[in-house]
């Protein structure tokens, strides 16, 4: 589906699918979980899923002579501490505005963690002070525009690379991935989990899994607390991402399933049941996840095991997409394990 676009590689190569084998157990063994480490994807900064994304933007960066990358999100967003590494690696200036997405307080939090790396890779902050929005943002147009009148050449990221024209090309090469993957084990997932906030991971997968009638089978857990807006995104991010790939049928409403019942109590802070779910993939698999995205994903399919969400004997997928240097700006909580 990817073959006439350009790639610029980022990442090692296929991420590792392994099995969760005492998670399984623990949730009673009706269901076989595997993930799928995204978060093992790449060199760059410890990686993630923005770096699959940003392979198939980079060449469009290139070929439009930029030497800034400018891009926009939390204070601890994986996405720009990702899209700081990329300009690294490329030699490129980075030019990033981080707003005050997430209503938590901790005496370290933006010193540590995501944006420490950002820092360390050389790339100009700027602070904003504006709340959550998965929109496009005026402090992010006004930062393109201070590029040029300073006489840099910018190359605009929006947010999580979403809602950029290849912002889905990266998860529909995830799925493409999956399926060469399913062949070497012997079976396919029945269930593929995914964190959805700003929309092209999800909308990426849904579209590479619609090829094989699986559109359904790809499980968002929303994480912004924004449901019908990043329903909204999601869609309309897939959609232009299908005529792109010309998958050859329409992406319809139907074909998204998205749960909004795991972002409380807002966007990027955890609750006691996000909390418990960190420690618990932790603590039976040594597998690390972060409180604004992994952490509630991983909330959402342990609950939806729990009650049966799943038919007996599914094997579920769980997309791993990093993100786990952010816990570190939530160290109070975690303070004591």
């Amino acid at each position: 589906m990817l073959e006439k676009f350009e790639r610029y590689p980022l990442t090692f190569g296929p991420t590792p699918i392994e099995k969760l084998k005492r998670l399984s157990e623990h949730l009673g063994g009706r269901v076989e979980i595997y993930a799928k480490r995204e978060d093992c994807n790449s060199g760059l900064a410890f990686g993630g899923n923005k770096i699959r994304k940003l392979e198939y933007i980079v060449p469009d960066a290139i070929a439009s002579n930029a030497d800034t990358l400018v891009t926009i999100g939390g204070v601890q967003s994986n996405h720009t501490r990702q899209v700081a590494a990329v300009a690294a690696k490329l030699g490129m200036k980075c030019r990033l505005v981080q707003e005050s997405w997430v209503p938590f307080e901790d005496a370290v939090y933006d010193r540590v963690g995501n944006i420490l790396m950002s820092r360390v890779m050389g790339a100009e902050i700027e602070l904003v002070n504006e709340g959550f929005d998965i929109g496009i943002r005026q402090s992010w147009e006004r930062a393109i525009e201070d590029v040029k009148a300073k006489g840099g050449k910018p190359y605009a990221i929006p947010a999580g690379a979403s809602v950029h024209k290849f912002g889905g090309l990266g998860f529909v090469g995830f799925a493409e991935e999956v399926r060469a993957q399913e062949a070497e084990l012997g079976f396919k997932f029945d269930y593929i989990i995914v964190c959805t906030v700003t929309g092209s991971t999800h909308a990426g997968m849904l579209v590479g899994f619609a090829k094989d009638g699986r559109s359904r089978k790809v499980i968002g857990i929303d994480a912004s607390g924004t449901l019908e807006q990043t329903r909204a995104q999601v869609l309309d991010i897939a959609r232009n991402t299908a005529d792109l790939v010309e998958l050859g049928r329409k992406i319809t409403d139907d074909d998204l399933v998205l749960i909004g019942d795991y972002a409380y109590p807002a966007y990027g802070v955890p609750s006691a049941a996000t909390n418990d779910a960190i420690r618990l993939a932790a603590r039976t698999e040594g597998m690390m996840c972060d409180p604004v995205y992994e952490g509630k994903s991983m909330q959402g399919m342990i609950d939806l095991v729990r009650k049966g969400y799943f038919p007996a004997d599914s094997k579920v997928l769980y997309a791993h997409l990093g993100g786990v240097p952010a816990i570190n700006a939530y160290s109070y909580i975690y303070r004591n394990g």
